[in-house]
């Protein structure tokens, strides 16, 4: 019971953490970019006007950007106090871009946001704006080497298991950094970040506008908002829908959570509106919706390209299909155990010097290595993640997307004809927006995160064999810390923006 809470409280803290820290992150993002073509402007035309709105947008960024730093750093110091277990079984991989990311990335951005800032009297024009550029070229590396390991979590590939040393280690860096469910993440990624920072710059703008304050300033920064928004969010369906295809091909059961299937089938449609049966159980033949509006076939179409695919569903995934090709779960967890101790028995044996028996070992451990990660479970429903907390946030955070792409198009019109002043009830909508962006960020990460449970690397390593050997009291003591600290630090963010906020657009 011990060790389970432990888990519980490790998992609590990490969750913690990367959620506060990805209130930070995406603004960073996309304002980085949002804050260059301002400056590009400005660069271009020479308008003092475009001078003090690329000067009041870089503030906010850098508010955000200084904050931001404190809890990406923590949550990189857990995976050595929280997850040793992880970091020793899989560090050789995971450590590797997250080492470059520090080099490259963030040495490039953290050196030009100095320029940035204090250089704007101090060198050229120009050299100014490349330094500007190369901030949120540099934000943006930072971003694409952390999912690059976080995209390995999700589809490990390139590596070997060290029977020797019991842990996972680089086979192949090549095939690390080209993982197709990395790159689909990060473009999904970085767009939804571009599309939040839009929706801040416009929400931000409209309440300008609403207080008849910097109106010139604000109406230009409203239609650079509307405008980057509407790429990005458009581009953000795109990416999408690849990252869906990937989870379809590598994460079954994040698939299958994500549109609440449990008996799977051929030409699958999508739910597009549903409210679960909360009395559905694996296994059982409840209905697993009370309510859904469903688009036929279509999941089917997006996840394999083909409308005759079949979609399996948990009950396929835990009891097996047969039919299907589909193993069980139960039969994956024996085939498991078997690798485990063959391992056992392989260590064993080269300690007594019996070549023998070591060969046999290692043929019957290579036979079921790929099945390792399973050993370590003891029930077969236990490869499902949290159906209903999987479900509601992916479909929220998709029609939460649908809504940014209307909202910035309405935006754009009405600015473009010279209307949105008189357009109240729009602007109040895109100041409401603003927390929606943030909660469609978050439950994007619940998806992605709590989809993939119980696993720390997919099919490999489940958590609870990735958690440190440390008390659980020390583990609630630092959440709580943490809690605290984040809070505090999230207050100071919202205040000391919201005062930079009723400055104005000024000198």
């Amino acid at each position: 019971m011990e060790n389970l809470a432990l888990i519980d409280w490790s998992r609590a803290q990490f969750a913690l953490t990367a959620m506060y820290h990805w209130i930070f992150v995406p603004l960073t993002l996309g304002l980085s970019f949002i804050v260059a073509i301002m400056e590009t402007i400005y660069y271009k035309i020479g308008s003092k006007e475009w001078e003090k709105i690329t000067k009041f947008w870089m503030n906010l960024f850098g508010i955000n950007f200084a904050i931001g730093l404190a809890t990406g750093i923590i949550m990189e110091f857990e995976f050595g106090t929280n997850w040793s277990n992880y970091s020793w079984m899989v560090g050789d991989i995971f450590g590797a871009p997250l080492a470059i990311e520090g080099i490259m990335a963030f040495f490039m951005e953290s050196t030009f946001f100095a320029v940035m800032f204090f250089g704007w009297k101090r060198v050229s024009k120009k050299m100014h704006l490349i330094s500007t550029w190369l901030v949120a070229i540099g934000s943006n590396l930072s971003a694409l080497w952390i999912l690059i390991a976080n995209g390995w979590m999700q589809h490990p590939v390139g590596m070997k298991f060290n029977l020797e040393r019991a842990r996972f280690e680089m086979q192949n860096f090549w095939d690390v950094l080209f993982n197709p469910t990395a790159y689909s993440k990060f473009l999904h990624v970085v767009s939804s970040g571009y599309v939040l920072a839009s929706l801040f710059v416009v929400g931000i703008s409209a309440w300008f506008i609403l207080k008849g304050k910097e109106l010139l300033a604000a109406k230009k920064s409203l239609i650079i908002g509307a405008s980057f928004g509407l790429i990005a969010s458009l581009f953000l369906v795109f990416t999408g829908d690849a990252s869906a295809r990937a989870v379809a091909l590598t994460q079954p059961t994040k698939l299958a959570a994500m549109e609440g299937i449990y008996d799977g089938k051929k030409s699958e449609g999508i739910v597009a509106f549903g409210i679960l049966n909360p009395e559905k159980k694996i296994g059982d033949k409840k209905e697993p919706f009370l309510f859904k509006i469903e688009i036929p076939k279509l999941l089917s179409i997006l996840s394999y390209h083909n409308i005759n695919s079949f979609v399996a569903g948990i009950d396929d995934l835990v009891f097996g299909n047969n039919k299907e090709g589909i193993e069980s779960a139960s039969s994956k967890i024996q085939k498991g155990k078997i690798a485990i101790n063959a391992l056992k028995e392989y260590k064993m044996a080269k300690e007594n010097g019996n070549a023998k028996k070591a060969n046999e070992a290692l043929d019957t451990f290579k036979k079921y290595e790929q099945y390792f990660g399973y050993g370590y479970l003891d029930n077969p429903k236990e490869i499902i993640p949290p159906v209903a907390l999987t479900f509601y946030s992916f479909h929220t955070m998709v029609g939460l997307g649908f809504w940014f792409v209307l909202l910035f198009l309405f935006v754009l019109y009405f600015a473009m004809i010279g209307k949105i002043e008189s357009k109240k009830w729009l602007l109040k909508l895109a100041i409401i927006t603003i927390p929606l962006g943030y909660i469609a960020q978050e439950f994007g990460w619940v998806v992605a995160e709590v989809g993939r449970q119980p696993w720390a690397i997919e099919g490999m390593l489940p958590v609870k064999m990735a958690s440190s050997h440390v008390s659980v009291g020390a583990v609630q003591f630092t959440f709580w810390l943490f809690a605290f600290i984040f809070t505090l630090l999230l207050i100071a963010e919202v205040g000391i923006m919201a005062k930079q906020i009723k400055i104005g657009i000024k000198e």
